[in-house]
């Protein structure tokens, strides 16, 4: 984790950056599912309410020479601003970047209790009513799934900030729940 890439998207008229940030993410998706690789961490260094208009890659030089050298930002070189390959500065802070799971939709577990526990439909509606309905306020991706086609939101948690590296591997969408990136 000691160089990073950051790719800044440009404002574009007919493009919401959220919209454009989720195009991003998901070729970015492709990309570390093609090279099969666990060794390459993201964060979003503007995450506020939302994740932000930058997206940060974080590995060795090799691994994001690697990444880079695929054609993964095909359609998307024209909405963004891609820095060099810089070195991580050396009094950088460091923070796990995971995926939240938010299980929000009474219907999808009213199918499942349907599915897996042979209950009909009214008494599922009954033991999970609408009011259990969950929320979260992280920011979040659209996201749509390769299997099913369905769209799913992947909620993103910048974990506090800490002054020593934690090594780990990474997801495919460049997260974990144990393993730190720089943050600076």
């Amino acid at each position: 984790m000691d160089h990073y890439v950051d790719l800044t998207l440009l404002p574009d008229p007919e493009f919401p950056r959220q919209q454009l940030m989720n195009a991003l993410f998901a070729k970015l998706h492709r990309g570390l599912h093609d090279l099969q690789c666990s060794d390459i961490g993201v964060s979003f260094p503007e995450v506020g309410q939302d994740l932000g208009g930058r997206l940060r890659l974080h590995s060795s030089v090799e691994a994001l020479d690697r990444l880079m050298a695929l054609d993964w930002l095909t359609g998307m070189r024209d909405h963004l601003d891609r820095s060099e390959l810089t070195v991580v500065p050396t009094d950088s802070k460091y923070r796990c970047v995971s995926r939240i799971q938010v299980d929000s939709s009474p219907v999808r577990a009213r199918r499942r209790l349907v599915r897996r526990h042979g209950v009909n439909l009214q008494e599922a509606m009954e033991r999970i009513p609408d009011s259990a309905a969950k929320s979260c306020e992280m920011p979040f991706l659209v996201l749509r799934s390769n299997s099913s086609g369905q769209q799913f939101r992947l909620f993103i948690r910048h974990g506090p900030l800490w002054t020593n590296p934690t090594q780990g591997s990474f997801s495919r969408y460049g997260l974990s729940s144990s393993a730190t990136v720089p943050w600076f």
